[in-house]
């Protein structure tokens, strides 16, 4: 049985659907998943935020390698993350794949982070919790085994934005 092909409009939609729906408290097991550089991470659907495709970016002089630059979405400026960069990783290719995550905005901060693509919704009942690295940071709250036996790190929006080290664009 062929399965029908889903249009990115038609994702887009259903997933800005399903935010909406997570924001009002109206779904319990969903995470959004994405990819930056080689690391997986999960995000409450709630914490999420916008997904777009990539605008232009203004780069700022004199900030560390991971912050990518200043992006103006909708008249409001964005302070964009390279994610994997920030994690140790190789830069973020940008690609037709590669989305910004507008995180931050109700918690008064706003902070994207340039991810390598969007992985879609995932249920926690399709992970199995793993046992945390000493040198994990505060802000990834929990780590999981997919079904596949890849590793998933599920993010605290509040906790990266009160890190420090997240916070310090400086050079």
């Amino acid at each position: 049985m062929a399965r029908k092909k889903t249009s990115l409009r038609e994702f887009q939609q259903y997933l800005a659907d399903r935010l909406k729906s997570a924001a009002r408290g109206q779904i319990s097991s969903s995470l959004l998943g994405v990819r930056a550089g080689r690391e997986n991470l999960l995000l409450e659907l709630s914490d999420s935020g916008e997904i777009i495709q990539l605008p232009p970016m203004t780069p700022v002089p004199l900030t560390n390698a991971a912050f990518t630059g200043i992006a103006n979405i909708r008249g409001n400026l964005y302070a964009v993350t390279d994610f994997s960069l920030f994690r140790g990783g190789e830069p973020t290719v940008q690609n037709a794949f590669t989305r910004l995550l507008l995180i931050g905005v109700k918690l008064g901060s706003n902070a994207a982070l340039l991810v390598t693509r969007m992985q879609g919704l995932k249920n926690i009942k399709d992970f199995e919790p793993v046992e945390r690295a000493p040198e994990t940071p505060v802000w990834v709250v929990q780590s999981y085994r997919d079904k596949a036996g890849e590793i998933w790190h599920k993010l605290s929006v509040r906790d990266l934005l009160a890190d420090e080290r997240f916070m310090n664009i400086g050079a």
